[in-house]
């Protein structure tokens, strides 16, 4: 087996297991849900909107919100179609999205100089300086995906200036910080207390 060909196997391992692991670490609902009936609202220091295309385009602290999701950017970019919003893109320094906590998930902070979502797909992607935090779990990447439907995260690492393969970061907690705090082993001793003495 040559070098690049083990090489090429332990990417595709590496990048079948961060897509594993993803699963449990960032799995929000979903992004902007283009078939409800909850609107769509954005502010912006200026708007244009070219009917032709279907193209509307915002720049300035723009703020995008709709329910409990939030995006923030420098310039946002809403394509329309005929069967409503198809594509939303955001750039900044970095651009910002993050989704309120639910029931069993923590709230979802993630940001990057680039992010993409779009409808046909579901996929929601974040590039150039990718950082994705949910509670205390971090995902860290040149480029990350997340597949809203399959609720999948794919995330890669680029390439380096000397034309390897960069590196993804992950911060994974084993147990959530409650579980830790209620164990029994965390339980206070009060052996030598005022509640031992007679």
């Amino acid at each position: 087996m040559t070098p690049s060909h083990h090489a090429s196997n332990s990417t595709r391992i590496r990048r079948a297991l961060l897509a594993l692991i993803g699963i449990t670490v960032f799995a929000p609902a979903a992004a902007f849900d283009f078939e409800s009936d909850a609107p769509i609202a954005v502010s912006a220091n200026s708007a244009r909107l070219d009917d032709s295309t279907g193209v509307a385009t915002y720049t300035g602290d723009v703020v995008v919100t709709q329910n409990e999701t939030r995006l923030s950017a420098e310039r946002v970019v809403l394509e329309r179609g005929n069967q409503g919003i198809s594509r939303i893109e955001a750039t900044g320094e970095p651009a910002r999205y993050q989704q309120a906590a639910g029931e069993d998930q923590a709230q979802v902070d993630a940001r990057a100089r680039n992010i993409v979502y779009t409808t046909n797909d579901s996929q929601l992607i974040f590039t150039n300086d990718a950082v994705i935090e949910q509670g205390r779990n971090l995902f860290r990447g040149e480029r990350i995906l997340y597949d809203t439907a399959a609720r999948i995260v794919t995330a890669e690492g680029g390439s380096g200036e000397d034309g390897t393969s960069g590196r993804v970061e992950m911060i994974i907690q084993p147990r959530d910080a409650g579980a830790r705090d209620n164990s029994p082993d965390n339980a206070p001793d009060n052996s030598s207390g005022e509640g031992a003495q007679r």
